[in-house]
């Protein structure tokens, strides 16, 4: 059976942009897709000679629809996985502006802003039952690849529950697509020290300011040990992705410096880890 990808999320979020990178990594890519010919196309792909071992369904307006067709062909013992890409709402503005186009429920709302947040409104259910959510408002074209490779590639295949651990600066505000977060703020803070204030948590002398500290030791056992618990519970209820953020005040160093320790411990255990640092250059 074919490894099936639904491709979802706001307009403007960048599905066009994940389709490409998709077809890049040698899926089979089928775009704006309506909910009623999902079954056709999974049964023209399973049939024996088609040569399509990965298929990605862009959804088009028909978001929602797709969802019982997406629960019924698990049911059938297909592997589908859905990706939900997301923006803040002034982003969306800010990227319509650009490309001067219309938003597709720009006839049923008064004015751009209200096309958004109505069209989120109407996606909630989407976004709640989507393997992976990926914020794309502060992401180039690259750095969004590098997240689809990683969720996606061949080598991660094998693997099914994949974790990514991320650090953030609480001043930016929380990140949208964070399955589980945890504030470290409570730790001293290298800032203060004018010889760390340059650096970041990826430098040996910051990473061994906070984490000399028994209180970031204790709290790494702790943390460590909860997520432990919690993974096999969030395998069993068929989640692929789980996005643990780790902030600090700015993201430069305290959450840089625990994200970086806490994904070599889980690696460690023998789970498949990637790591991101979205305010590390602000």
């Amino acid at each position: 059976m074919a490894d099936i990808l639904l491709i979802t999320g706001l307009s403007g979020a960048g599905r066009s942009a994940a389709a490409a990178v998709m077809e890049d990594l040698g899926w089979y890519v089928v775009d704006n897709l309506p909910a009623s010919l999902v079954d056709t196309i999974v049964e023209l792909v399973n049939k024996p000679g088609s040569g399509i071992d990965r298929l990605a369904l862009v959804s088009g307006r028909q978001h929602v629809e797709v969802l019982p067709r997406v629960a019924a062909l698990r049911a059938d013992g297909h592997r589908v996985r859905v990706l939900y890409l997301d923006a803040a709402t002034p982003v969306l503005v800010q990227r319509y502006d650009a490309t001067r186009r219309k938003h597709p429920l720009d006839g049923e709302a008064h004015g751009l802003m209200e096309a958004i947040e109505l069209e989120r409104e109407h996606l909630e259910p989407v976004k709640s039952a989507a393997d992976l959510v990926i914020d794309t408002g502060d992401l180039n074209i690259h750095q969004l690849k590098a997240k689809l490779v990683a969720a996606f590639d061949d080598a991660s295949n094998g693997q099914r529950l994949q974790l990514a651990v991320e650090s953030f600066g609480f001043k930016h505000g929380l990140p949208m697509d964070a399955d589980v977060v945890m504030d470290v703020r409570f730790l001293p803070n290298p800032h203060w020290d004018p010889a760390l204030r340059p650096l970041t948590g990826h430098d040996d002398a910051v990473r061994e300011f906070v984490l000399g500290q028994s209180q970031a030791q204790a709290f790494l056992d702790s943390f460590e040990a909860l997520l432990v618990q919690l993974l096999p519970a969030y395998e069993s209820e068929g989640r692929s992705y789980l996005t643990v953020a780790v902030g600090c005040t700015g993201g430069h160093h305290r959450s840089v410096a625990i994200a970086e320790e806490l994904a070599a411990r889980l690696i460690a255990r023998g789970h498949a880890v990637r790591t991101g640092h979205r305010d590390i250059a602000r």
